[in-house]
C-alpha cells in the first residue's frame, strides 16, 4: 500500500524571495554575464537582491531564467550546474526549519506544507511505497522554452538539499525523465548515484524508504518549533495583499468599478483610477513581488473556486463570467493555478 503527499498548492505562480535570482545571477557573473544583462526586462532591481525581505513574482524569476539560458550557452546541462548551487542555506528560515526537523520524512512533509517559501517551478508529489519512495515531478504548466532547464535545476536542487539535510550524499534508487537524453548522462549518473533513463512516460526520482526515518544530524525540537512558527508567519505575510497590491486587487473584484463582472479593468484603467502612470504602477507591483496578471489570476481563481463549489453554474458559464470568451482558455488557466481541472475540483469538493 502506498501513500501520497502533495504540496499545499499545485502551481508555481506565487511570490518568492530573491535568493534564487541571486543564485542565478551569481552563476551568470562567473561566466562573464554582467548583472545588468541578467536583470534586463525582469523588473528586478539590484537593491532587491540585497534585501532579505524583498519579493518578486514568479514571472520575474522566469524572466531571469530566460536571460540566463540565453546568455550562458557554453555550459552543458545548464540546469544541472545551476541546481548544484542551491543549498539548504539558500532557503533561509524555511531551510533552517527543515534542517532542525527530527527526520527526513518530517523535513519533506514540512517542505511540502510550506512549498510557497521555496523557489521550485516543478510540483513534486511524493509517493511512499514499501520498497521505494517515488517523487513524481509535474512540470506540464512550465513554459516550454525553459521547461527542461527548470526540471533539471529543481531536481538537482532537491537532491542537493536532501544531501545537506542528511549530512551525506543521497543516492537515487531511480531517475526518469520524459524528454530525450543529452550527452550529459554520465554527469547526471555520477551526481545521482544511478543512471537516469530518458524518453519515459513521466519524470520521477526514487530514494530508499529507510532514508525517511533516519534522524537528521542537526535535529532540535525547540529550534524546529520556533522555525516552523516563523515559517507560518512568513507565509502569512507573503500571502497577505497590502499597499498598492491590495488596492489593485480590490479594483479587480466584481462590483468595484463600472466595468462589470465579466470585463475586469485593464492595467491602464487601474493606473488611471489610482492617479498613476501605467509604468509607475507596474514598477510598484514588481517591488511588491507581484504583477497585474498575477493579481488578476488570484481574483479569478478565488471567484472560480467559489462558483464551482457554491453554485450550479456550468464551466462554460463560469468562464464567461470571469471574462473568458470560451471555456477552453479558462480550463487551461484553472489547471495552471491549481494543478487540476474545474470539473475535477468540483467533484473533489462534492466528495468532501
Amino acid at each position: 500500500m502506498s501513500t501520497l503527499e502533495e504540496p499545499e498548492v499545485r502551481t508555481w505562480n506565487f511570490p518568492r524571495g530573491t535568493a534564487s535570482v541571486a543564485v542565478m545571477t551569481e552563476f551568470a557573473g562567473e561566466h562573464g554575464v554582467p548583472l545588468a544583462r541578467m536583470l534586463a526586462d525582469t523588473g528586478v532591481s539590484v537593491a532587491q537582491l540585497g534585501d532579505p525581505e524583498a519579493q518578486v513574482s514568479a514571472e520575474a524569476e522566469l524572466a531571469v531564467v530566460r536571460n540566463l539560458v540565453r546568455e550562458v550557452t557554453d555550459v552543458p546541462a545548464l540546469g544541472v550546474e545551476v541546481g548544484r548551487r542551491y543549498r539548504i542555506s539558500t532557503f533561509g528560515i524555511f531551510g533552517y526549519a527543515c534542517v532542525t526537523s527530527p527526520t527526513l520524512r518530517e523535513a519533506i512533509s514540512l517542505a511540502l506544507r510550506y512549498y510557497r517559501l521555496g523557489f521550485a517551478f516543478c510540483t513534486p508529489i511524493v509517493e511512499s511505497r514499501p520498497h521505494e519512495v517515488i517523487t513524481w515531478i509535474h512540470h506540464d504548466t512550465i513554459p516550454a522554452d525553459v521547461q527542461r532547464f527548470l526540471v533539471e535545476r529543481d531536481i538537482v536542487a532537491m537532491h542537493r538539499v536532501m544531501s545537506d539535510l542528511l549530512g551525506a550524499r543521497v543516492d537515487f534508487s531511480s531517475a526518469e525523465f520524459c524528454y530525450p537524453a543529452t550527452d550529459q548522462v554520465d554527469r547526471m549518473a555520477a551526481l545521482f548515484g544511478v543512471r537516469p533513463r530518458f524518453d519515459r512516460a513521466h519524470t520521477i526520482f526514487g530514494i530508499d524508504p529507510d532514508l525517511l526515518t533516519r534522524p537528521l544530524p542537526q535535529a532540535n525540537q525547540p529550534t524546529w518549533a520556533v522555525c516552523v512558527a516563523q515559517c507560518r508567519e512568513l507565509l502569512h505575510r507573503r500571502s497577505a495583499r497590502t499597499g498598492i497590491a491590495a488596492e489593485v486587487r480590490d479594483r479587480l473584484l466584481p462590483g468595484s468599478g463600472t466595468t462589470g463582472f465579466s470585463t475586469p479593468p485593464s492595467l491602464d484603467a487601474v493606473a488611471r483610477d489610482l492617479n498613476l502612470s501605467t509604468r509607475t504602477l507596474r514598477r510598484h507591483l514588481v517591488a511588491a513581488g507581484t504583477s497585474y496578471r498575477a493579481l488578476l489570476d488570484e481574483v479569478r481563481q478565488a471567484l472560480a473556486e467559489e462558483m464551482l463549489t457554491a453554485t450550479p453554474l456550468s464551466v462554460d458559464d463560469i468562464a464567461i463570467r470571469l471574462g473568458y470568451a470560451e471555456a477552453t482558455p479558462f480550463i487551461h488557466a484553472f489547471k495552471r493555478w491549481t494543478g487540476t481541472t474545474p470539473a475535477a475540483h468540483r467533484r473533489a469538493h462534492r466528495r468532501d
